[in-house]
């Protein structure tokens, strides 16, 4: 294996973006232009229509090109697993990106209604162009905004999309790392989760979501049941993460 696969720190893109923080919570970029540079590779390179092929060759860019933010190869066979598990109709995501994500779960639940929730809107052009491409568009759909803008969004999803009383079957969150808990539970205040739903967090350990784990060891057996998933920050197996898979007991 490529070293600089292991070790993070020997990457030029690793060190850009630890420095681009700020960026990153203001923007959803890095701002050294990946973002798009991502695009237009999986463009260049993916097979249209191929929907394994365009995770591949994301994979790939991050590898061999500029590391991403994305939930990446290894952490993506948790979430596929999981979302497999939860079969969804409706499937909901915090945090697009590039829809790396999304893809995952439109892959893993090809019967389902995939919405994602993006800050940005350069991301959510992004996500789209890679979403047509890997022949997704018809069912996966990027929502611009914030969970927590004062019930703006969460008005969007219901009015527009048809997000009702227990109608979310799956949960993937990936966006601000402090806003997790607060999210989801703005999420259950409407009502939409039903019994047996599934929620997966990503990145609770690296970067760090302790309110959220705290929350979910606090109502193991009573709200939630949660398996702590032990995997590798994204594209390099230095640094350990953790993926929080949570099934709503309701």
């Amino acid at each position: 294996m490529d070293l600089r696969r292991r070790v993070p720190m020997l990457r030029w893109s690793v060190w850009r973006m630890a420095a681009a923080t700020r960026n990153m919570v203001t923007t959803g970029q890095v701002g050294d232009g990946r973002e798009a540079a991502a695009v237009e590779y999986v463009l260049a390179n993916a097979r249209a229509g191929d929907v394994a092929d365009v995770l591949a060759t994301i994979d790939k860019f991050a590898y061999e090109k500029s590391i991403r933010i994305n939930v990446g190869d290894e952490k993506g066979q948790l979430l596929d697993a999981a979302v497999r598990r939860a079969s969804p109709r409706l499937a909901l995501e915090l945090g697009t990106y590039c829809g790396y994500g999304a893809l995952r779960i439109a892959r893993a639940a090809p019967d389902a209604r995939v919405y994602s929730v993006e800050l940005a809107e350069a991301n959510a052009h992004n996500a789209r162009r890679i979403w047509q491409h890997a022949g997704v568009a018809d069912r996966v759909t990027c929502v611009v905004g914030t969970i927590g803008d004062g019930g703006r969004t969460l008005d969007r999803l219901a009015s527009e999309y048809g997000f009702s009383d227990g109608t979310i079957d799956f949960v993937f969150i990936d966006h601000d790392k402090d806003a997790y808990l607060d999210d989801l539970q703005s999420i259950l205040d409407r009502g939409w989760l039903h019994p047996g739903a599934i929620v997966v967090a990503d990145n609770v350990r690296i970067p760090g979501a302790p309110k959220y784990r705290e929350h979910m060891r606090r109502q193991q057996g009573k709200l939630w049941n949660t398996v702590e998933h032990k995997a590798h920050l994204e594209y390099q197996s230095l640094l350990s993460d953790l993926v929080l898979e949570s099934e709503y007991l309701g």
